[in-house]
C-alpha cells in the first residue's frame, strides 16, 4: 500500500514549492506583521485596562498576547526552520517533537524574563538598550546555535552515507549475514529495524535544539514585560510573555507535526523501492543543509 502514497506526497511537495515560488511565504509574513500590529495597539490598551485595575483586563490580556504570539511566529524566527528541518531530518517521537516545540517557546519566555529584569534591577538598562542586546548579542548566538544543529544533521547524513558504502564492501567480499529486515532475494534492507524504528533523539540533541531557539527572546515578550514592571504590575507582564510564547508554541507545533507527517509519507512512500535505504539520510543531508545555510546568512547578517 505504501507505494500508493506516493502520488499525495509528490502532490504536498508540489505545492509547498509552488507556494514558495510564487511569493506565498512573504505573502503571509506581510499579512501576519499586520495582524500583529493591530494586536500590540491592543495590548497596550488592556495594558492599562489592567493598571485600572478593570475587571476581566489581565484575561483579556493573555489572551491579546497569545495570539500576537501566534501571528508573530508566522513571520521570520522562532525556530520554525528548526523545528521543521529537525523533524523531517531526524526519525524523532511524535511527543518528542512536540516537546521540544513547546519547551523552546517557553524558553523564549523564560530568557524574556531574565533578560529585562537582569537589565533593569541589575544593569539600570533601558528598553532601547535591552532591545539591542537581544538583536546584537544574542541573536548572533542563537543564530550560531542553529547552524551548529544543521551542520550537525550534515554530518551524520555523511556518516550514514558512509556506513552503508562500507556495508556494501563487506557484503561485496563475501558476507551474506541477514537480519531480520534483509530481503531474502536480494540481500539488501529495505528498511529499518524495529530498534531502529524505536529510536527517537537523545535528551542532549533536544537540548541543544531548545537552547539555540530560546536564546533569542520576542522582542514582543520584551515589550509587555518592560511595560509592566514600569506600570508595577510585574506579574501580569510575566503571565504575558508565557501566554505569547504559547501562541508561538502552537505554531512551531504545527510545523513540527507537519515536518514528522512529510517525512513519514516520504518513507513509506519508498519503503518497497531501491532507493528505500539512501532515502533517510538523503532527507536529513537536505534538512541540514537548509537549516545550515539559512542560519548562517541570518548569522552574517546580524554581525
Amino acid at each position: 500500500m505504501s507505494r500508493y502514497l506516493i502520488i499525495p506526497v509528490a502532490i504536498a511537495c508540489g505545492l509547498l514549492l509552488w507556494f514558495w515560488g510564487s511569493g506565498g511565504f512573504d505573502h503571509l509574513a506581510a499579512w501576519a506583521a499586520g495582524e500583529q500590529r493591530e494586536f500590540q495597539n491592543q495590548i497596550a490598551r488592556a495594558l492599562r485596562a489592567a493598571r485600572a485595575e478593570q475587571p476581566e483586563a489581565v484575561a483579556t490580556l493573555l489572551t491579546v498576547c497569545f495570539a500576537y504570539g501566534f501571528f508573530h511566529a508566522i513571520g521570520p524566527g522562532h525556530g520554525k526552520v528548526l523545528i521543521g528541518g529537525y523533524g523531517l531530518g531526524r526519525r524523532v517521537a511524535f511527543w518528542r517533537l512536540s516537546a521540544i516545540s513547546v519547551a523552546s517557546s517557553l524558553g523564549q519566555a523564560v530568557t524574556a524574563i531574565v533578560l529585562v529584569y537582569a537589565g533593569v534591577l541589575v544593569f539600570q538598562m533601558s528598553r532601547e538598550s535591552l532591545v539591542d542586546t537581544t538583536e546584537q548579542v544574542m541573536a548572533p548566538i542563537s543564530y550560531g546555535a542553529i547552524a551548529a544543529i544543521g551542520l550537525w544533521l550534515v554530518f551524520r547524513a555523511v556518516r550514514s552515507f558512509a556506513k552503508r558504502q562500507r556495508s556494501q564492501s563487506v557484503h561485496a567480499h563475501g558476507d551474506h549475514h541477514h537480519d531480520a529486515e534483509v530481503c531474502s532475494d536480494c540481500g539488501h534492507r529495505h528498511g529499518p529495524s524495529a530498534e531502529e524504528v524505536a529510536q527517537v533523539g537523545t535528551l542532549r540533541e533536544a537540548s541543544a535544539l531548545i537552547a539555540g531557539i530560546a536564546a533569542r527572546p520576542c522582542t514582543g515578550a520584551l515589550f509587555v514585560l518592560i511595560l509592566t514592571w514600569q506600570m508595577g504590575i510585574a506579574l501580569v507582564g510575566i503571565a504575558g510573555a508565557f501566554a505569547m510564547a504559547l501562541g508561538t508554541a502552537t505554531v512551531t507545533t504545527l510545523v513540527g507535526w507537519t515536518s514528522f507527517g512529510l517525512r513519514g509519507g516520504l518513507l513509506a512512500s519508498a519503503s518497497a523501492t531501491r532507493f528505500a535505504s539512501v532515502l533517510a539520510p538523503t532527507i536529513e543531508l537536505v534538512a541540514g543543509l537548509l537549516i545550515a545555510v539559512l542560519a548562517g546568512g541570518l548569522l552574517l547578517r546580524a554581525l
